[in-house]
């Protein structure tokens, strides 16, 4: 694993939404003492599988793994607990994965008068993103996504555009992406939606198994 970006000692910290939560503990998920996941750790989600990844093949290479997100989180939520749930842990690595429930909203609740337009959103993740450059070891931006094959669906249409911005924001910093909307899109020519969740948006283990495996992708994990 010599390309693998993450150093022995370093800390990697996953923020975002319900994708990132999948019932993490709190205050911060993370593993407990010796290895053990005896707190509720790191959630059900993909950040435990990058973990367990990470300690299975990589075991002299010590990766501190903690898990931040929150369920229902828009972009505006990190901002204000940007303090506490990142700058406060000193992270080496930070991956960001937001904007599913900035869109969502958009939908299942038009009058919610606090909606993120997508100029807010790219901004707002730009302040987010500005905060921290130079303080990091390295920087993962990661899509929101729609699991959704009809890209003519609005709000598939509306996801694909946050999901530009956020490449947009990946690119002009130099940080690392990983566009989930296209891992996704590549398992839906083949399989349904259904095959990986009900509500287009919470995947089974399945799901997470490819978001892991994009994520480790995007810090030079090698498979062989």
């Amino acid at each position: 694993m010599t390309d693998l970006k993450l150093q022995d000692g370093q800390t990697l910290l996953f923020i975002g939404d319900s994708i990132t939560d999948c019932g993490r503990a709190r205050p911060v998920g993370r593993i407990g003492g010796g290895g053990l996941s005896d707190f509720g750790g790191l959630g059900e989600g993909y950040v435990s599988l990058v973990d367990s990844m990470l300690a299975a093949t990589c075991p002299g290479r010590n990766v501190r793994v903690l898990n931040a997100g929150i369920s229902g989180n828009r972009v505006t939520d990190l901002e204000s607990r940007w303090q506490s749930d990142m700058l406060d842990l000193k992270p080496d690595w930070l991956s960001i994965m937001i904007g599913i429930n900035d869109v969502w909203r958009q939908f299942d609740n038009a009058l919610d008068p606090r909606q993120v337009s997508p100029e807010y959103f790219e901004s707002a993740l730009r302040k987010l993103v500005d905060s921290v450059q130079g303080e990091l070891s390295g920087l993962v931006l990661m899509t929101p996504f729609f699991l959704e094959s009809n890209r003519a669906d609005p709000m598939r249409v509306m996801m694909d555009e946050y999901g530009a911005l956020v490449r947009k924001v990946a690119t002009d910093v130099d940080a690392h992406f990983v566009d989930t909307q296209a891992v996704f899109d590549d398992y839906l020519v083949h399989r349904s939606s259904r095959s990986l969740c009900e509500d287009r948006v919470h995947p089974c283990q399945t799901g997470h198994m490819l978001l892991a495996r994009a994520f480790l992708d995007s810090v030079g994990f090698r498979w062989s």
